[in-house]
């Protein structure tokens, strides 16, 4: 039993963690085996996803549906990793508000059969939660969300991801989930992600328009996928908030994302619109704050969680965060 599973390896931030899961493994190469232990990186769409890691072949693309019921378990038994790294999952709010029977079995039936069959194996686990699991309430403090605080979500997707954060740590209460919070960064051209989406609308002369009174505490993906690589390798329990120190309006970080991108401040604003939740339709019920207290992962780990503006500046520097 040995290796790594990123389940749901080919969406937003799979890529990166399979990348970066795969320069772990290197480090502990042999000559026998000359890329360490093995990274699978799972998906219905492998050809579609980026490929961040050095060899670019390194990492082992699955093709595999996760959706029918006991198809994670065949899987986890057929490649018996060592550790998995849960984070597919049925991710638009406005999806999950069509399809509520699809969004509970992809975001909550498919991790609860990752975690029986880790808690029974003894396999290290940690699965990918949300902070829109929060948002019917504000958050007690202006530093976001605590990991003690209980969830309250106010849409399908917050839902259906909260009940796959009990249904994990049921069936297996070694694993960790770690919640993130709305994700920057370079999507390896597919328009994914709060800031590679904006710069898409942007470039066809589109003026999105952008919350003033919508609050979260964005971070970079491959900070977010270091920092979940380093968990796996971590024996660490329970919830824990991996987030951006800064807490934002989703306005604010559109003219941030543009400004590091080489717009002039002035030339940002004008290229977006200030809207009101109310005045969009965005299919379905929208938080106005789910920012996260990340103070306990900064504390711990050794991976960097920094702001927008600077994480966005070190990745376009042509480097990710330096290795933990």
């Amino acid at each position: 039993m040995d290796g790594t599973l990123i389940l749901g390896g080919t969406g937003f931030l799979g890529p990166h963690a399979a990348a970066l899961a795969l320069a772990r493994s290197r480090a502990v190469a042999t000559f026998a085996r000359p890329l360490g232990p093995p990274v699978w990186a799972v998906g219905r769409r492998p050809e579609d996803a980026p490929r961040y890691g050095t060899p670019r072949d390194g990492v082992q693309w699955v093709t595999r549906d996760l959706e029918p019921e006991g198809a994670v378990t065949a899987l986890l038994e057929e490649l018996r990793p060592k550790r998995v790294l849960s984070c597919a999952a049925l991710a638009r709010v406005a999806a999950c508000e069509a399809e509520p029977e699809r969004a509970l079995r992809l975001n909550a039936g498919v991790p609860a059969e990752a975690a029986r069959w880790c808690g029974q194996r003894g396999a290290r686990l940690v699965h990918v939660s949300t902070d829109l699991v929060f948002g019917a309430g504000l958050p007690g403090s202006r530093a976001g969300f605590r990991e003690e605080d209980p969830p309250a979500p106010v849409s399908v997707y917050g839902d259906t991801k909260a009940r796959g954060e009990a249904a994990v740590l049921e069936a297996c209460p070694a694993a960790l989930v770690a919640r993130l919070p709305l994700l920057i960064g370079d999507s390896g051209g597919r328009g994914l992600g709060a800031s590679d989406s904006l710069l898409v609308a942007v470039e066809r002369d589109e003026t999105p328009s952008l919350f003033v009174d919508e609050w979260r505490s964005p971070l970079e993906v491959t900070q977010a996928a270091r920092a979940l690589v380093e968990l796996l390798g971590r024996s660490d329990t329970g919830l824990l908030h991996l987030a951006g120190p800064e807490r934002v309006n989703r306005f604010e970080l559109g003219c941030i994302v543009l400004e590091e991108y080489g717009v002039g401040p002035e030339e940002a604003r004008a290229c977006l619109r200030e809207a009101r939740q109310a005045e969009v339709e965005t299919g379905g019920p929208r938080p106005p704050d789910t920012t996260l207290d990340a103070g306990r992962a900064r504390r711990r780990l050794k991976s960097l969680l920094e702001g927008p503006r600077a994480s966005l500046r070190r990745a376009l520097g042509g480097s990710v965060a330096p290795e933990a």
